[in-house]
């Protein structure tokens, strides 16, 4: 088995590692032709497509818009045997519906723990309702998977 078979993570440590992380790096192609990597918050879903939200007139937003492509990437570890990662290669699928994007507000805030997850749904539509003025302004973007490349260096025992 060759070393790039014995640190790849399979589907469903792929996921575990993804709902692990607070941040996620979104790399749009930059009118220059430079990459764009800018730190999200995000939200995800079963299938591992990743929600997140911007300002419509955000640099992402003209990127993404001029070119759908992007890449998206999360990453751990101080030391070579802990390195961990995951980049996904996506068209972006920008969600101009301002509700849509309250509602992926809502699951990031949910999931980043600054909304209470078990609060009964009438309180659920405060909080959302809470959203909207700051939705206005935003755009929500849905990136479903086309490609992903993973690594788990700790798979290899500290051995290189």
């Amino acid at each position: 088995m060759s070393r790039r078979q014995q640190i790849t993570m399979n589907e469903q440590e792929i996921s575990a590692y993804l709902r692990s992380a607070r941040t996620m790096t979104l790399v749009s192609n930059g009118r220059d032709g430079y990459p764009h990597p800018m730190p999200m918050w995000f939200a995800i879903n079963d299938d591992n497509h990743i929600f997140m939200t911007t300002f419509r007139k955000s640099q992402k937003v003209n990127n993404l818009r001029r070119d759908p492509r992007a890449s998206l990437m999360v990453e751990s570890g101080d030391d070579y045997q802990a390195l961990r990662g995951v980049v996904i290669y996506s068209t972006v699928q920008l969600l101009d519906d301002e509700d849509q994007t309250r509602d992926i507000m809502f699951q990031i805030s949910v999931r980043r723990g600054d909304t209470d997850p078990a609060i009964a749904e009438s309180d659920a539509e405060k909080v959302r309702m809470g959203m909207q003025k700051s939705a206005a302004k935003r755009i929500g973007m849905c990136f479903v998977p086309e490609r992903i490349v993973s690594w788990d260096h700790t798979k290899l025992g500290g051995v290189y």
